[in-house]
């Protein structure tokens, strides 16, 4: 793997280069850029080939720039990191799922693996049995699931290599238990695939046609390539899958899926708020349950003096989960290296004599 993929970029670092005064020049042909960019029509292919033009431009006019005179090979690719992921955070509702066609594709594989969910096991898609690591598993698909919780495609590529790597290191256990040659794509596909149904990443289509066209065309080769290639497959296997592709019958894999659709039906059905007579609850408006405000905030007026033993012990269990949930957000947050007045912000300006003229997006 490339050293920017294997290290994190400064991006604050960039940031706070891009916020000095000599960096005007800079600033004023990013926001050049993607206000051209934007004037245009949607063009999945030309959209690429106009970030990718940029990009490359940009690597060489930041060589030359007195802000990174005698700068590195390392500062030199973490600043086009930096640049990469503020222009496509700023263009991301205009480049990702950018069309009908990506959005139903989207569609069809997320349904298409919730029946798959239902029924599919790892010998179906003959995984083999030291593979079969249910919490190796289960870090790859939360991993694989992150995915949409990023807008840089530097990030969302990130997203796909940890499940790839997860998959990677039990392939490599698996080898030197049983004293037989390094497993290959015939080994590593399959286990993917299952992982991928497993987790039904939200937009698959849509994340992989995105790092595909906007990831920096240089990054992607080798290993990373590799991994990308290998769940785009998957993808394609999920889409097309059929009786042959599991070694089925036609009819027990036609009843299989019917029987998930009609379980999915039921649950749904099973999990809409069941309507409660007005009469009886006397807060019923267009069809919705109001739930009273003295039923959800049950001890908001009352006084100390009124409690009884029992509301002490209720009321101690729920600040111990608010703690809990407060510790493990800030621990999310500080590992993200968010800033919450940045998460609170709806915008940024680009403007160097107003606020910042960059933002942390996720």
């Amino acid at each position: 793997m490339d050293s920017s993929s294997s290290s994190s970029p400064d991006f604050y670092g960039f940031l706070d280069r891009m916020r000095r005064p000599a960096a005007a020049d800079l600033i004023r042909s990013v926001k050049s850029f993607i206000v051209s960019f934007s004037l245009n029509a949607t063009d999945a292919e030309e959209d690429s080939k106009r970030v990718q033009e940029y990009l490359f431009t940009m690597e060489a006019t930041i060589k030359d720039h007195p802000l990174w005179v005698n700068a590195s090979y390392e500062e030199i690719d973490n600043a086009i990191e930096g640049l990469e992921k503020f222009i496509m955070t700023k263009l991301f509702n205009r480049t990702f799922a950018s069309s009908p066609e990506d959005s139903k594709i989207d569609s069809d594989i997320s349904e298409k693996i919730r029946l798959l969910q239902c029924f599919i096991k790892p010998n179906h898609l003959d995984v083999p049995r030291l593979l079969r690591n249910e919490a190796s598993w289960l870090l790859a698909v939360k991993e694989l699931q992150k995915i949409n919780a990023y807008k840089a495609p530097r990030e969302k590529l990130t997203c796909i290599m940890n499940c790839c790597q997860v998959i990677n290191n039990l392939l490599l256990n698996a080898s030197e238990s049983v004293h037989h040659a390094p497993a290959g794509a015939d080994e590593f596909l399959p286990a993917l695939i299952y992982i991928t149904i497993k987790a039904n990443p939200p937009q698959l289509h849509s994340n992989l046609k995105f790092v595909q066209l906007f990831r920096r065309e240089t990054k992607l080769i080798s290993e990373i390539e590799y991994y990308l290639t290998n769940l785009i497959s998957a993808k394609t296997f999920i889409l097309n899958i059929n009786a042959h592709s599991l070694s089925m019958e036609e009819d027990e894999f036609e009843n299989h899926m019917r029987n998930a659709k009609l379980a999915i039906e039921q649950s749904t059905t099973d999990s809409r708020p069941q309507m409660l007579d007005t009469d009886a609850v006397g807060s019923r408006r267009k069809g919705k349950e109001i739930i009273p405000e003295e039923a959800r905030y049950p001890f908001l007026d009352a006084n100390p003096e009124e409690l009884t033993s029992e509301d002490v012990k209720n009321l101690l269990g729920t600040y111990k989960q608010l703690v809990n949930r407060y510790t493990s957000l800030s621990a999310a947050l500080r590992r993200l290296s968010l800033d919450e007045n940045l998460l609170l912000s709806s915008s940024y300006s680009l403007s160097p004599m107003r606020d910042p003229p960059f933002r942390e997006t996720k």
